[in-house]
């Protein structure tokens, strides 16, 4: 997923601010509302100026001094009640935008099962999904907004000073573009690298940690606890150190950050001075544009302390983009034919991962209504072959049919629709019993679940447990044994009733007791279906009308 060429910045936020279109009316009610409160805060100080003003009998837009903290009063009520509303916008836009590209991400990982992300670092996807879209959050809470309010409230600040005079408002424009602008600029390019490299590292310590607490039990068998606790206390030290380049970058940019305010307050308080000697002003514009310059920097300093973020937001959301724009192995066809189910065939069919030939040149016919078999050594391509007719992959050369039409011109909803698939190691979800059966159909009613469970043998179990088809399998499917799980993938293939039932090593986990009960439901309960069974297991392959051998990726 990662690239060597990572996108721009401004490629980057173009791709996130398309986004942002439905949520247009909220986002522009946000700005409104952030423009207003950070104009009630730097009036704030500036009404404070105009109360001094007051009180040692100078000129003054105020009246009276009650009047000038009046004015304050109201402006720091305002100010909370605005911003409140400002961050309030801002977080609900956020949190949509974050639920609808979590959807896009699953809609991206299901169009690139299996074929790409086989074999992929998990720890690495959960790292994207969780932390990368989680970082989004800044830009679209607290990136957006911010930049179009300092832009207005620049604007209008610098105005307000240059109606004293131009020399000091030309002043403070210098100041905030430095702040705003150039010093952002700075800090994202020296900090762009440190934090592709503290995402990277934090992915790659999510994967170790995943891949620790699931090898527990063999950690702690072969006495191996030394050199694991050893593996991630390496893995944090790296994460430290990125993390503190990372957080020194941020202070050096706040530290001159402040010294760029306080110079350009300087700056301004000798200009209005010089100004004021000669004539060309008040003594109140001294202390006006002074506390203006001050008080006004408040929008612009948020967008220099974004700087930082926004390197980490970039760097998460290259990531997240390289998921999105990835093109699928085997692109999901939706515009194709729908046959009916009426036998399925390989021919001449090659295949191969990487550099590493799997098939070579294999042919088989599997008639509709007929159990086939295909054994093998390990390593032969029998499961292979079965993802090929699920179209997980397509075929290098030759072609997959079904229903007398090549697999890859088939709409893949229908493919799917008339498939079943019983896989070796069946995948559980942290859910009942139930549900986990019921997904091979989430129509189906509390008796027709408890059908298919009679059929694989599984609800004699289920009913001894106490809480019956509710119990929790826990997470992975750990409360069950291997066993156990492989006849809840049964159960759902037989509650999906599907035409073509393709079987990998189903008994695989099974005394030869179960197997028997299996095997026997299976030929029963398939006598109007067609079943595409692979064993090394002799036993197995009794059930199956034609047996298939395939050695080195060819059919013997």
């Amino acid at each position: 997923m990662n690239k060597s060429n990572h996108r721009s910045p401004f490629a980057i936020v173009g791709r996130l601010i398309v986004l942002v279109k439905p949520m247009l009316p909220v986002m522009l009610a946000a700005i409104v509302m952030g423009v207003a409160g950070h104009f009630c805060a730097t009036f704030i100080t500036i009404f404070g100026g105009f109360g001094i003003l007051r009180a040692l009998g100078l000129a003054s837009p105020v009246r009276t001094v009650g009047t000038a903290f009046a004015c304050i009063l109201v402006f720091a009520l305002l100010r909370g009640v605005l911003r409140y509303a400002e961050q309030a916008s801002n977080h609900y836009i956020a949190f949509k935008l974050l639920a609808l590209i979590r959807d896009k991400v699953f809609g991206a990982l299901r169009r690139l099962t299996p074929a790409k992300l086989e074999g992929r670092d998990r720890g690495d996807l959960i790292s994207l999904i969780t932390a990368d879209i989680e970082a989004l959050e800044v830009f679209y809470a607290h990136t957006i907004s911010p930049i179009c309010i300092a832009c207005i409230c620049v604007i209008g600040m610098t105005g307000f000073v240059g109606s004293w005079h131009i020399l000091p408002a030309l002043v403070l424009l210098a100041g905030y573009l430095l702040v705003g602008a150039a010093l952002p600029v700075w800090s994202a390019k020296r900090g762009d690298r440190a934090a592709r490299e503290y995402r990277q590292a934090l992915a790659d310590t999510n994967s170790y940690v995943l891949e620790s607490l699931r090898g527990l039990r063999e950690t702690i068998q072969y006495n191996d606890t030394a050199a694991r606790a050893a593996g991630i206390a390496a893995h944090s030290e790296t994460l430290g150190e990125k993390q503190t380049a990372m957080k020194c970058r941020e202070g050096l940019t706040t530290a001159v950050t402040n010294t760029i305010i306080l110079l350009t307050a300087l700056t301004v308080l000798g200009t209005t001075l010089v100004l004021c000697r000669n004539g060309a002003v008040g003594g109140e514009a001294v202390l006006i544009c002074t506390l203006s310059a001050l008080g006004s920097f408040g929008p612009v300093v948020a967008l220099a302390n974004l700087a930082a973020n926004l390197v980490q937001v970039f760097a998460s959301a290259d990531r997240v983009l390289d998921l999105l724009e990835e093109t699928p192995i085997t692109p999901e066809v939706i515009n194709g034919g729908t046959p009916a189910f009426t036998g399925a065939a390989a021919d001449h069919v090659t295949f191969a991962y990487g550099q590493e030939t799997i098939l070579n040149d294999l042919s088989l016919t599997v008639p509709k209504g007929q159990i086939v078999g295909i054994t093998g050594k390990s390593g032969s391509g029998k499961s292979t072959l079965l993802r090929l007719f699920m179209r997980f992959w397509d075929a290098g050369s030759g072609k997959i049919t079904f229903g007398g039409a090549d697999i890859r011109s088939v709409n893949t909803a229908a493919l799917r629709s008339q498939e079943s698939f019983v896989t070796q190691d069946t995948e559980l979800f942290a859910d009942t019993i139930e549900n986990n059966v019921r997904i091979a159909n989430r129509n189906a009613t509390h008796e027709q679940v408890v059908e298919a469970c009679q059929k694989a043998s599984l609800h004699d179990f289920i009913t001894s447990l106490p809480q019956g088809y509710g119990t929790q399998v826990g997470e992975l499917g750990g409360a069950l044994s291997g066993g156990e799980r492989q006849r809840i993938g049964v159960a759902r293939a037989f509650l999906h009733d599907a035409p073509f039932v393709l079987m990998d090593e189903p008994t695989s986990n099974l005394d030869s007791l179960n197997e028997g009960v299996i095997l026997k439901a299976v030929k029963e309960e398939c006598r109007d279906k067609t079943v595409l069974l692979v064993s090394h297991r002799a036993s197995t392959m009794a059930v199956a009308n034609t047996v298939y051998s395939v050695e080195s990726g060819r059919v013997s």
